[in-house]
């Protein structure tokens, strides 16, 4: 009599089970298909065609620089202004030099192949000799040959935490008197929880030599992308918070990074409100007055990546004190978010005045699907914005039109 209860109890958790992945599913990935699907369209065509989806500002005219990239992410140029782009997903570094200057890369060149996830890219000093490169487990520096664009002679500068979540390890030269530091953003290895390896969920910093790796600003979840305010010299970076907290619950953030802070992951987020469910998960009974609040709250889920301050040379007026953030578009809202471009304006003080989209089209207008994902963006001093794309494998260029005042 007891042997039939065993299918029955089998059939009830089988029932159970499946009701929680219908719950689960709709309360957190019912817009994820624009982040995982292949894209919708072929954005370098549409481009091409003139018949792109996306907006931008009437003044530009946007261009393919370079297509048929894959996964490409992060843009550097060396000391000749070729790019530099790094593919993750096929362990490899590229350049992109564009010899006739026709706003076109002319071919691309393997710059080195055989990596662990390459990701940040960094040369040290003007000559641009000496190329550095995050892969998921260390940080290398190579020489580089600006000739033959080719990367050899590794020499580890240091060690990475090489297994887990958010693998994608970002560099930045810290500006003078401290430019021999080199600046290293580690993701957490979760959603939220207290990591076990103290190189986790923070910005580490080492000297270009190599020597020891020490903690710069800690309570990051996944800082991924850096850059150096051209005036204050700040460092300011993108972070993605938390998931699982609902659609607009916490904020992902914009940071202007100080030694020795701690930005509150993961008990404490955007302006230090207190993660009620992981405080309560981890017996956390402190508030976050000790923490470092945001410094721009943005809608949650929209992964926050690449972000760019125009120069203050080489552009129209009404850029000046102003920046792009690249929003790499959300997985886990219900209804998607993201996949754009945001323009920021400051005022002289760098207190916020406004925001509004810069570009966007990437998500189409039933957010059932995407033609790309912006990853980084890099503004040049002559009128030129370029934008990697991972999912549509695209380098865009954006340039200023005929008949627009540069300053």
């Amino acid at each position: 009599m007891k042997k039939p209860l065993l299918p029955a109890l089998l059939l009830i958790m089988l029932g159970i089970g499946a009701v929680w992945a219908v719950l689960f599913y709709r309360a957190n990935l019912r817009g994820i298909a624009p982040a995982v699907f292949k894209a919708s369209s072929d954005a370098a065509a549409l481009v091409r065609q003139e018949n792109s989806p996306l907006s931008y500002p009437a003044e530009f005219k946007l261009t393919v620089f370079m297509d048929g990239l894959p996964g490409c992410r992060v843009i550097t140029f060396d000391a000749q202004d070729t790019m530099l782009v790094s593919i993750p997903s096929q362990g490899k570094v590229v350049a992109l030099p564009d010899s006739d200057s026709d706003g076109r890369a002319d071919k691309i060149i393997e710059v080195i192949s055989g990596l662990n996830r390459p990701h940040g890219l960094a040369f040290a000093g003007n000559a641009g000799r000496r190329l550095y490169i995050a892969e998921q487990d260390k940080v290398s520096a190579y020489d580089y040959n600006p000739a033959q664009r080719q990367a050899t002679n590794a020499a580890k500068i240091a060690d990475l935490p090489g297994s887990g979540g958010h693998s994608s390890r970002t560099l930045l030269f810290m500006p003078p008197p401290d430019e021999d530091n080199l600046l290293i953003s580690v993701g957490s290895s979760c959603n939220a929880c207290l990591e076990k390896d103290w190189r986790r969920a923070k910005i580490l910093v080492v000297n270009k030599n190599g020597g020891p790796l020490q903690t710069f600003a800690s309570g990051l979840r996944n800082a991924v992308f850096m850059r150096a305010h051209p005036t204050t010299t700040d460092i300011w970076a993108t972070e993605m918070g938390r998931d699982y907290l609902g659609d607009d619950l916490p904020p992902d953030e914009i940071n202007i990074i100080k030694r020795s802070n701690d930005y509150g992951w993961p008990y404490c987020y955007g302006k230090n409100v207190l993660d009620k469910e992981y405080a309560a998960a981890d017996n956390f009974s402190r508030n976050c007055a000790d923490k470092i609040p945001s410094f721009i709250d943005i809608q949650a889920h929209s992964a926050p990546l690449g972000l760019d301050f125009f120069p203050a040379s080489g552009w129209p007026a009404h850029y000046r004190n102003t920046m792009l953030v690249a929003y790499h578009g959300s997985w886990n809202r219900t209804i998607p978010t993201g996949y754009k471009i945001v323009l920021f304006r400051f005022n002289d003080q760098g207190e916020l005045v406004n925001q509004h989209d810069f570009m966007s089209g990437w998500l189409t207008d039933d957010k059932k699907s995407a033609i790309g994902r912006p990853v980084d963006i890099s503004i040049k001093p002559r009128g030129l914005i370029y934008i990697s794309d991972d999912k549509a494998g695209v380098i865009y260029r954006l340039s200023l039109a005929a008949g627009n005042n540069q300053d």
